[in-house]
């Protein structure tokens, strides 16, 4: 089978690894890839914002399969329209990616299915915004409404904080994102990331993991897309799980089957295990990303056959097992992150990081120049993710990794998997 894979980030390049594997990938495509997806297939230069060109390049290459790595393009329905000409897409439709495009759009469904999860209030006016906020106090979580790259949610510890973040939204500081602002109750206990492979119907649970969300050691300074993952969570037990799928994913599941809108695809749940219990903090329609780069070394299977089922409506039948060693990912990233990342700056050692036992090296944000010479392109960069019998070995090998990589532009936290060692 002829396999077109969707993204460029880490999280695409880990997926590509793990596709590349099966018996079932004749060919593998990757749009537009990066130098690390390029040893796992063939990166192609195409517009994935334009439907009809992924169309006419799957009908061309003979593609019977597109896997959707990125949020964006399920957002904008491209698994609709690859449908809609004959073609299989893993991923959900537009209206079932909504769990994602619009945090109002999952509240309202959480309220509707007795999902726990955190109160909340909507608002598409600062005023009322504000009142909202000065009547509730602080700590207290502004949220832009629409996707923002992982820059849409702040935490304010104060209320001037928090007014600050609505007219930051309000002002256009997050485009067509902050149009609406959905204001919530602050949260305490521990978070955790938690998948579901589900097919309209049926869910089935996948390996959990935790990610570092903020830029600096001690989880400080601000949020980015993530600074390292490790998989499995311990704080999501055997019995945490349990009653994640029977109060938060089956709900949503049943939820959104009855709105006409089942969903297909990964349900990524962000969870806060609270004193009371497994409470959703946000979904995601898609891999997340550093946690995939944690979650594929783990996985014992074939990934192809994983997501045909779910897309065909076989997850129920699916026996995936998972290793039982522990993954743990440090991303590195480059200087100025997340503010302004400098790019351009030289990359050696991936190599010699990869020559450790049990060291994977993915790439995120990188480019060849025209020396053929590794170079940064973004503000994440690399994903050095190690396997071990504990988290503490499989830390202790991803950072013998990070430090064979020879990357003065570069810098990475030094303290992920703190929580769990």
């Amino acid at each position: 089978m002829k396999i077109l894979l969707i993204g460029s980030g880490g999280r695409e390049h880990a997926l590509a690894w793990k596709l590349s594997q099966s018996p079932r990938c004749e060919t593998l495509f990757i749009a537009p890839g990066n130098p690390g997806t390029a040893q796992c297939g063939t990166n192609v230069q195409l517009n994935v914002a334009d439907h009809q060109a992924v169309v006419d390049f799957c009908r061309l290459m003979g593609v019977g399969f597109v896997v959707v790595g990125p949020e964006a393009p399920l957002v904008a329905g491209i698994v609709d329209d690859l449908a809609a000409a004959g073609i299989k897409a893993f991923g959900p439709s537009r209206v079932a990616a909504q769990l994602e495009g619009s945090k109002a759009y999952t509240k309202e469904l959480c309220r509707e299915a007795g999902v726990p999860t955190a109160d909340f209030a909507r608002f598409t006016q600062p005023g009322p915004a504000k009142a909202h906020v000065r009547a509730q106090g602080a700590p207290i979580v502004v949220k832009a409404d629409g996707l923002a790259a992982g820059k849409g949610v702040v935490v304010a510890a104060t209320v001037e904080e928090a007014e600050a973040a609505i007219d930051m939204m309000f002002s256009g500081g997050l485009g067509a994102a902050g149009e609406e602002v959905v204001i919530e109750e602050c949260m305490v206990g521990e978070e955790a990331s938690f998948f579901a492979l589900v097919d309209g119907d049926a869910a089935l649970p996948l390996a959990s993991a935790q990610d570092h969300k903020r830029v600096g050691d001690g989880d400080t300074g601000p949020n980015t897309g993530g600074m390292g993952a490790y998989s499995p969570a311990p704080v999501v037990t055997d019995a945490v799980a349990a009653r994640v799928m029977a109060e938060i994913i089956e709900p949503t599941v049943a939820a959104m089957k009855r709105r006409g809108a089942p969903f297909r695809g990964v349900l990524f749940a962000g969870l806060m295990i609270t004193a009371d219990g497994p409470r959703l903090i946000e979904y995601n329609c898609r891999f997340g990303d550093p946690e995939c780069e944690a979650l594929m070394p783990r996985l014992q299977g074939d990934l192809v056959e994983a997501l045909l089922a779910t897309v065909e409506g076989g997850v129920s039948r699916l026996a995936l097992g998972w290793s039982p060693q522990a993954a743990l990912t440090v991303v590195m990233a480059a200087r100025g992150y997340p503010a302004k990342p400098e790019t351009g700056t030289p990359i050696r050692g991936v190599e010699d990081a990869e020559a450790l036992d049990g060291v994977q090296v993915f790439h995120a944000g990188t480019r060849q120049a025209p020396d053929g010479s590794l170079v940064a392109a973004g503000g994440r960069v690399l994903a050095v993710t190690a396997l071990g019998d504990s988290i503490a070995e499989a830390r202790k090998r991803a950072y013998e990794g990070v430090a064979r990589i020879d990357w003065p532009g570069g810098f990475n936290r030094t303290d992920i998997g703190w929580r769990a060692v």
